[in-house]
């Protein structure tokens, strides 16, 4: 029986209902393998979003809720099977559109027996070394040296703006107001 309006979990092939445990599942199962594709490419990321639609397309199963009520659910599924196989946490390639890993990462932290990391900074620089773990296993193409840990690219470039705002401003000359050369000694003023 088709519904007359597409909500809650559905196929999209035929419009049935799907029960929303079994999507999770669905999702979680098909996410697994995307992020070892991710993990392909060194210092690749994905977004959850991007996650997101990708995991709904493979499995046909579809849904209007808002991504952030369900995609935990599914990287839940990731980190657990990542775990049980002894593989390293693919869920830290998932980023949101910030490039962070978000307060999501605790669960990644807590299975791997691991203490809460409640800075964010220090919490994205740990998902970034779990990312090198995830380019080592699975990258083909890997730098000789083995690699290195980067945040993802857009939050980097957020912290590189940020770290230039911050550098001090050089002094002042306080007649002429110039920029004073490294010397300290106003080449205006003499």
């Amino acid at each position: 029986m088709q519904p007359t309006t597409r909500s809650g979990f559905w196929r999209e092939t035929d419009g049935s209902r799907v029960p929303a445990v079994e999507a999770y599942k669905a999702w979680g199962e098909a996410a697994y393998p995307t992020l070892i594709a991710i993990a392909r490419d060194y210092h690749a990321v994905i977004t959850y979003g991007e996650l997101g639609k990708k995991v709904q397309a493979d499995t046909d199963i579809h849904t209007t809720q808002q991504l952030n009520y369900w995609i935990g659910k599914v990287l839940r599924h990731v980190v657990l099977e990542a775990h049980r196989r002894g593989g390293p946490p693919l869920t830290a390639l998932a980023v949101d559109a910030e490039g962070r890993v978000g307060d999501g990462y605790k669960l990644v932290l807590e299975t791997a027996g691991e203490a809460a990391i409640e800075d964010d900074l220090a919490r994205e620089e740990h998902a970034a070394l779990a990312r090198l773990r995830c380019y080592q296993r699975y990258c083909p193409s890997m730098p000789a040296d083995g690699g290195t840990p980067a945040l993802a690219p857009k939050l980097e470039a957020k912290v590189l703006r940020k770290a230039r705002a911050v550098e001090p401003a050089p002094p002042i000359c306080p007649a002429c107001f110039l920029a004073l050369p490294v010397s300290g000694v106003c080449d205006n003023c003499g």
